[in-house]
């Protein structure tokens, strides 16, 4: 019967089944995304292959965009496609393509194929990003084939950040990556992509060689591999467990591994724990502790309950699964099987009995039904002593005890229904007769079971028997039977009584229960999310107080270590403070890692209650509590609450403090980065103009009879052009140190930024000799507030970058415009542009992008200072490569002030 039960509720699961909808919809496009571990794997190649292989097939394929990135064998397989013209658009007077979503749409393919999923699209673009475009046409029935990097999914930048050093702006949120109908994993080996990579089929020679010293070393891209791996792995088992669900399919399908351990009020299920993280490990897959709470859960001890807890905070600490589940009214083996075959679980780890034979015969066996009704399910029955996997023996913390005696009201008021019954059985006997009389006690013994629960609806069907035989059942008023009928129909009625009253008592039973869990969970949710909302410090500690002392209407303080001891953070009410004995039993608390002061079993004279907070980590610190309540501070039921509480605080606290270590981590490592580099700026930088001056000065001294005047000269225009330069280096050391330390305060004033652009000119003009100069100058600019001096700073290391990395007799191009509310400035080269991997760092202290040999040295700090003075000026700038020939193009942008725009001239 059971088993026919069980079979009866696999129905599918309605979530899996309204997704299975979802992408049978031929409404909606079906999305196909090729996924790589890092560029230049063949994600494009791979695309472009199956759009062809489908064209050939008798599918429309069409071409929305692919970037071939210069690669022959890429370009060479969109010969024969149908590619849709890209849409220009103008962006600060650069012309960008991006794809024509209307054009796509009106052609209405059947597949279309759309490169760089992660792509951010130009500004005045119908979305910000290319991934929206894609949902777009899926909207309108259309399939796409898309592709992307496993770093630019959201959820896994700061990883790979983390690994490769290369933050990456462009990403894609983790739904559009889930909800993809198809994924495939283009997949290449380290030395594969690297040999690639030195054939010059991802980036041109000199982009490659960078590349290979930084992003494409073998380590980040073993990494970078074993992620997408896992990230595809992690889909695809999604896919597998929407399919079983919305089929009903039963598993386990042996796929992938899930442990699942059982946990009950055992002594031993710590140890089954332990054991199931260990088989886990060796299994390389992820476990489950699982507890199901039926009506027994509720007739067990407060010890019991608290162990059961600890197990599942146990399961949590070792990086599981904790869940506890309601019981049906199938046994608690059903439960659990369902709930393994609806995880996919392909190991069931469960203790061995310790209960009688007679026990097992009478009630039966959790362990022998697993192993009977398992099916393909491995089951792993693990015996030991009993305190092996004791967490603690006993709560060192007293909660409020239960009343000794069961409260009379209750069955006080079962009697009173009884009664209440009579009345109306004596009422409606004349009308309806006795048949219906059974009725009315019945409907009493089931309101007693709801409201009061099983004890005393036993007694009320008791109380109903007897009343029914005395008042109703011939001879009346005497509790024997004459008629035999009516000892058939009395013995039902009893019968009918008790098992009424059973089964409403049960459903009142798993209806608290469901209601406890319900508040807990509420509870719980609403103190993470206020955690989750914070990031400092005192905000985590404030937050942590304030919840705590809110759900449980206690005072609370809370302390961490500082300097050797422990001492007061943050508190909820704020005035609180403690007393020297208190001070005292929180320091014991910490130092031992156990409870301490009022109601524990060390220092309970002490007025508040210390308990340590504690993580994977170890103890972070210590929270006190106290209330005007007299006795135990919490009920059993609170103290668990508490726990809970006490760990997702510690968690959030230490969250905040790896955040804090990582900054200083950073930090440091910057500092040590920032030092060799300063080191190597002042050795090679400072040394090669003193060189130079030395050299002049010494070949003038020495040699001034024999030089010609025209030797002369070159000598001292050397020894001025040296100078300069390191005058130059000095002033940028110096306001780099201006802005480090916050002494940059600009005098804005309203100004003409031609003016400083002339003005700046006129100071490069030797910088710039060796370049054509272009000069495009809006007519009649409105005013900016800028700081004149420190924007010709900017113009004029903007220049000098341009005149360096820019090859002689190559034009430098310096143009402004109005865009909107602000006003642009430009500054474009002719040069070899600035390499992909630099556009992140260009901006850095001391970065200096690879130069040829013909580049003059610079410091690596004009663009540092460049930024740091448009910023303070409230203004942005930008790095890019023109779009229209090689070279770079910097532009800054600069609010128009409100009392500005109305003038039309420069003042």
């Amino acid at each position: 019967m059971a088993e026919q039960n069980l079979d009866n509720d696999q129905r599918p699961s309605p979530e899996a089944l309204l997704e299975a909808a979802r992408r049978e919809d031929r409404r909606i496009g079906k999305l196909k995304i090729f996924v790589g571990a890092a560029p230049g794997v063949g994600k494009t190649y791979e695309m472009l292959q199956q759009g062809r292989a489908r064209k050939n097939d008798g599918y429309d394929i069409v071409v929305g965009v692919v970037e071939t990135h210069g690669r022959k064998e890429t370009a060479a397989l969109l010969e024969g496609l149908e590619v849709i013209p890209r849409r220009q658009t103008d962006y600060r007077g650069q012309h960008l393509d991006e794809m024509d979503i209307d054009a796509v749409i009106a052609r209405q393919p059947q597949i279309v194929l759309v490169d760089e999923l992660a792509h951010t699209n130009a500004a005045g673009s119908r979305h910000p990003k290319r991934y929206l475009d894609v949902q777009e046409l899926l909207s309108h029935g259309i399939d796409v084939y898309s592709t992307v990097n496993i770093q630019h999914i959201e959820s896994l930048n700061d990883v790979v950040a983390q690994i490769t050093h290369v933050r990456v702006r462009e990403t894609i949120p983790d739904a559009v990556f889930d909800q993809a109908d198809a994924i495939e994993l283009v997949d290449l080996t380290p030395d594969d992509l690297i040999d690639r990579l030195k054939d010059g089929k991802v980036y041109v020679p000199k982009q490659a060689e960078r590349a290979l010293q930084h992003f494409f070393s073998p380590a980040n891209l073993t990494a970078l591999r074993e992620i997408a791996l896992r990230r595809t792995a992690e889909r695809v088992d999604e896919q597998l467990l929407t399919e079983m669900r919305s089929r009903a399919i039963q598993g386990p399908w042996p796929a992938g591994e899930r442990v699942l351990v059982c946990v009950s009020e055992d002594p031993r299920a710590a140890g089954l724990v332990r054991y199931a993280k260990r088989l886990a490990d060796r299994l390389h897959a992820s476990f489950i502790a699982l507890s199901v709470e039926g009506r027994r859960s509720l007739q067990l001890t407060e010890e019991e309950r608290d162990r059961i807890a600890d197990t599942l905070r146990l399961a949590q600490t070792l990086g599981g699964d904790a869940i506890t589940i309601p019981g049906g009214d199938r046994r608690i083996t059903d439960d659990i099987i369902k709930y393994a075959q609806s995880t996919n679980a392909a190991h069931i780890i469960v203790g061995k009995s310790t209960r009688s034979r007679w026990f097992e015969i009478l009630h039966g066996s959790v362990v022998h039904d697993l192993v009977r009704r398992s099916g393909s399910i491995s089951v792993h029955v693990i015996g030991g002593d009993e305190t092996s996997g004791e967490i603690v023996s006993k709560k060192s913390v007293k909660t409020t005890p239960k009343p000794k005696f069961a409260d009379p009201l209750p069955f006080a008021a079962s009697l009173a229904a009884v009664a209440g019954a009579l009345a109306v059985g004596k009422l409606i006997l004349p009308l309806v007769g006795i048949e219906t009389v059974d009725l009315v006690y019945l409907t009493a013994i089931v309101a007693v079971a709801v409201r009061f629960g099983l004890w005393p609806s036993l007694l009320a069907s008791v109380a109903a028997s007897l009343s029914y035989n005395f008042f109703f059942m011939e001879p009346l008023y005497t509790f024997s039977i004459s008629d035999p009928t009516n000892i058939a129909a009395f013995a039902f009625f009893v019968i009918m009584a008790v098992f009424v009253s059973n089964v409403a008592g049960r459903v009142r039973t798993q209806a608290i229960a469901a209601a406890s869990r319900a508040r807990t969970t509420e509870s719980l949710y609403a103190f993470s999310r206020k955690l989750a909302g914070v990031g400092t410090l005192d905000d985590v500690l404030w937050a942590a107080a304030y919840q705590t002392a809110l759900m449980l209407k206690v005072r609370v303080v809370l302390l961490l270590p500082e300097e050797g001891s422990i001492v007061v953070k943050a508190g909820y009410p704020p005035e609180d403070t403690l007393d020297e004995a208190d001070i005292g039993a929180a320091k014991w608390a910490w130092q031992n890692d156990r409870p301490a002061g009022r109601a524990s079993d060390t220092l309970p004279g002490a007025k508040w209650l210390f308990l340590p907070m504690r993580t994977g980590r170890g103890p972070i610190g210590v929270v006190g509590i106290d209330s005007d309540r007299s006795g135990p501070l919490f009920t059993p039921d609170q103290r668990r609450l508490l726990d809970a509480l006490i760990d997702q605080s510690a968690l959030a606290i230490e969250r905040v403090h790896l955040v804090e270590d990582m900054d200083r981590v950073k930090r440091s490592v910057e500092t040590d980065r920032l030092r060799s580099a300063l080191l190597t700026s002042i050795s090679h930088d400072l040394k090669t103009p003193l060189a130079a001056i030395l050299g002049s000065a010494g070949t003038l001294r020495d040699l001034s009879g024999k030089l010609s005047e025209i030797e002369k000269a070159d000598l001292l225009t050397t020894i001025i052009d040296e100078s300069e330069r390191l005058n130059r280096f000095i002033a940028n050391l110096l306001d780099m140190t201006r802005l480090e330390s916050g002494a940059v305060v600009p005098n804005l004033a309203l100004h003409d930024v031609s003016e400083i652009i002339g003005s700046a000119l006129r100071r490069a003009n030797k910088i710039l000799l060796h370049h054509r100069v272009d000069v495009q100058l809006a007519p009649e600019p409105p005013m900016v507030g800028i700081d004149a001096v420190l924007f010709e700073q900017v113009l004029f290391n903007l220049l000098d970058n341009a005149a360096k990395y820019a090859p002689p007799d190559t034009t430098i191009r310096i143009q402004s415009w109005r865009d909107g509310d602000e006003v642009s400035v430009e500054v474009v080269d002719e040069g070899n542009g600035i390499p992909q991997a630099d556009l992140e760092h260009i901006f850095d202290k001391f970065y200096r992008a690879k130069k040829t040999d013909q580049v003059r040295a610079g410091t690596g700090l004009g663009l540092a200072i460049s930024r740091g003075f448009v910023e303070a000026m409230n203004g942005t700038i930008v790095a890019a490569n023109r779009p229209d020939r090689s070279g770079a193009a910097f532009t800054i942008r600069l609010p128009i002030p409100l009392q500005s725009q109305p003038l039309d001239t420069a003042a």
